[in-house]
């Protein structure tokens, strides 16, 4: 498929994967740690929304790119934090990506796109370290509105 357009977000701050769905009171719900992360990048994609998506979500066919930055942990020393800057070493430890992007998907829904379904396509995904944490995502899409 030809991928016509693009659109980037950058989330700042570490990631939050999405929590296991909560039982009470007849419903489910989300965590309250995932809702508000969820909250917070409808906030961000609102303010980023794509051109196309101003008259309502995207409708066609799109291809999702999430790229997670983790903090290289202080305790580690200076070689190795230069090690894993440089892409020697890679996060392999919680949340998995997988979580992570269930998440960001969730929150686009309705924002930059009516429906995840609509995700025909994954691009770079992935975990790496940086010195500041954050996420990036991007929506190419497809043909159609």
């Amino acid at each position: 498929m030809a991928w016509r357009m693009a659109y980037d977000l950058v989330i700042p701050g570490e990631a939050v994967p999405q929590g296991r769905p909560r039982f009470g009171h007849g419903r489910t719900y989300d965590p309250p740690k995932s809702r508000k992360y969820k909250e917070y990048v409808r906030r961000l994609a609102r303010k980023n929304m794509p051109s196309d998506a101003l008259r309502g979500p995207l409708t066609c066919p799109v291809r999702l790119t999430c790229v997670i930055y983790r903090a290289v942990p202080k305790s580690w020393s200076r070689r190795k934090r230069a090690d894993a800057i440089a892409d020697k070493i890679r996060p392999t430890t919680r949340p998995d990506v997988s979580n992570v992007i269930k998440g960001i998907e969730d929150a686009l829904n309705g924002v930059w796109y009516a429906d995840d379904s609509q995700i025909v396509e994954y691009g770079l995904i992935g975990k790496w370290y940086a010195d500041e944490p954050r996420v990036y995502v991007r929506l190419d899409v497809g043909g159609g509105r």
